[in-house]
């Protein structure tokens, strides 16, 4: 319990390995944005008392590891990450671009426990987009 973190009464070490894609994978739109995005999310976890701990912006998903406190659950902190990071995008590029804050990120997310393989999970997030590229090559010759 190395990385164990504190609130008044309680030891916790909750972290979760979360993907979520931009609505219809918006890659083009999504990769001229996704050079701020980062900053963003770090922000609006932290108004969560959450933080963090590893991430990469792809072209078509995000991959994050974050370590939520166990006042928050999961759905409350990815909710609200995708809710607020939305309408940031509205705000800011909304009259610039054709599409909607309200929905930029597709509905739902993908939530895994990290638990003891975390640097199985930190080596897999890191490690993505090369997979991704070897996996598109094979697919090239089928």
């Amino acid at each position: 319990m190395n990385d164990a973190r504190s609130l008044q009464h309680t030891r916790w070490e909750c972290k979760y390995h979360i993907v979520f894609i931009p609505k219809n994978r918006r890659q083009k739109l999504y990769e001229y944005l996704k050079k701020e995005m980062g900053k963003v999310f770090h922000d609006l976890a932290g108004q969560k008392e959450s933080c963090i701990e590893e991430g990469h912006l792809w072209s078509d998903h995000v991959h994050m590891m974050v370590s939520v406190p166990p006042k928050y659950s999961v759905s409350q902190v990815v909710g609200f990450i995708k809710g607020k990071s939305a309408i940031w995008v509205a705000r800011r590029y909304g009259r610039k671009r054709n599409f909607t804050g309200e929905h930029f990120w597709a509905r739902g997310y993908y939530v895994s426990t990290v638990g003891r393989d975390e640097n199985i999970v930190r080596a897999y997030i890191k490690n993505q987009q090369e997979a991704d590229r070897r996996l598109d090559q094979l697919s090239m010759f089928r």
